[in-house]
């Protein structure tokens, strides 16, 4: 079996590796021509823990190619689309216009019986308007069939999530086309996947539930984390006690800065437009305050950084630490840590902004930020250190050696995982978000 994967960013690039992993022969075809020629070298465009190395094997044995050229994919079996769905920029819905693309220019070279899936996280009822599509532009008609399969990636673990998914989602309209996303995926099924069939419809609405639960979850223990505040209480603790209710659980019950990234700020909102498009607005409305809370998060550091330099932030020396809006990645779309180290920049704060693995993506989003080259030079001569994204470093600096290159020891947790104890042991003023 031959597969084509349409669209080499994040998702595509990963996914084409992963189909190689898997045995497949697969070509990646992309409009960005530089992204085309990195994958080509074996260089993957961006930081993905364990990717490098699966590409370069991959592509030094042959079977992962990349190319601009879309008659690349005329001989494929099955054919993957994988491009973006950003937020539009006159409103919360989904920019549909390069799936739209994609499909355009994969469409003329369907002359044989394929299965065209998509991945991308897409509006509910794109699928069917997509099959109309291809029905009406591809040579091979109602045997270019349509199917949504959508991806689960958690960056900074999108290899293992492609090769080891938590479960397989089919969405399909014939026999045939299960059985051919059932051979494409057999060694993973093989493995004990799960795979849940459905129509197309409920394939689409997927993701996008998934996303706005955990948004949802995120925000509500960050509402949790303003009462906390106002009531002396400690929200990890809350979050501990919650977490052992086998019904509610642990994970994404992290109070802090809150959530950012390329999916679910963008989702949850497209979400919200989809359902008004629908007549279903009320369903989704309280997805409106999930998204005010998150937001709030990131104001809440910036008023706090300004009270615990005595209200002042003008001429005020702030380390940053974080500039990826998780760690394990370098993506700094709509990153909480950016967001708010341009805010303090902007209310004329003397930042300086380090992180491992992002600062040349933030570099392209914010060229006026300083930047420095470790945490241990943006932290030199601070007069507060914000600690902004979870990085593995950052918390395993010492504080006391720390203590000796700031101006004064006041640190500002906006992931609550720092060590409140030994930081304040070693004479900081520790703060983190919803703790006393």
């Amino acid at each position: 079996m031959r597969i084509s994967v349409i669209g080499t960013g994040y998702l595509g690039a990963v996914h084409a590796v992963g189909m190689a992993e898997l045995g497949y022969s697969v070509v990646g075809i992309d409009v960005d021509a530089d992204k085309v020629a990195a994958l080509s070298r074996g260089e993957a465009p961006f930081y993905e823990p364990g990717l490098d190395e699966l590409l370069a094997t991959h592509v030094a044995a042959g079977n992962v190619s990349f190319t601009t050229d879309f008659a690349a994919a005329a001989d494929a079996d099955v054919h993957f689309v994988c491009v973006g769905t950003p937020q539009r920029r006159d409103g919360l819905a989904a920019d549909m216009s390069y799936v739209e693309g994609a499909v355009d220019a994969l469409a003329p070279y369907l002359t044989k019986p394929c299965l065209v899936v998509g991945k991308s996280t897409v509006p509910v009822g794109t699928a069917a308007a997509l099959a109309d599509r291809l029905l009406k532009t591809a040579p091979a008609g109602a045997d270019a069939e349509l199917a949504w399969n959508p991806e689960f990636l958690r960056e900074g673990f999108a290899v293992q999530d492609t090769l080891h998914p938590d479960r397989l989602v089919f969405g399909v309209t014939s026999a045939e086309a299960e059985a051919t996303l059932r051979e494409v995926y057999s060694r993973t099924i093989a493995a004990g996947t799960p795979v849940v069939v459905s129509d197309l419809p409920t394939a689409e609405l997927v993701k996008v539930s998934a996303n706005a639960f955990l948004a949802t979850k995120i925000s509500f223990i960050n509402a949790m984390a303003e009462i906390a505040e106002v009531a002396d209480a400690d929200v990890t603790k809350l979050a501990d006690a919650l977490g052992h209710d086998a019904r509610i659980g642990r994970k994404f019950l992290n109070a802090g800065i809150g959530f950012g990234g390329g999916c679910l700020p963008k989702d949850i909102r497209a979400f919200m437009a989809r359902a008004g498009e629908l007549g279903a607005s009320h369903a989704l409305a309280f997805l409106a305050e999930v998204d005010a809370i998150n937001l709030r998060r990131r104001q809440r550091v910036v008023d706090l950084t300004r009270e615990l330099v005595g209200g002042n932030i003008a001429n005020k020396r702030v380390a940053v630490l974080g500039a990826a809006f998780k760690p394990h990645s370098d993506d700094v779309r709509d990153s909480p840590a950016l967001n708010v180290a341009g805010q303090l920049y902007l209310q004329g704060a003397r930042v300086s902004v380090y992180d491992p693995k992002a600062i040349p993506n933030a570099r392209k989003i914010f060229p006026t930020l300083p930047y420095a080259e470790s945490a241990l030079d943006a932290c030199r001569g601070a007069h507060v250190v914000l600690h902004l994204t979870e990085w593995p470093e950052f918390r395993a600096l010492d504080p006391v050696s720390l203590a000796d290159v700031v101006e004064t020891p006041v640190v500002i947790d906006g992931r609550n995982c720092l060590d409140a104890d030994a930081w304040r042991a070693a004479g900081w003023t520790y703060r983190g978000l919803g703790r006393p």
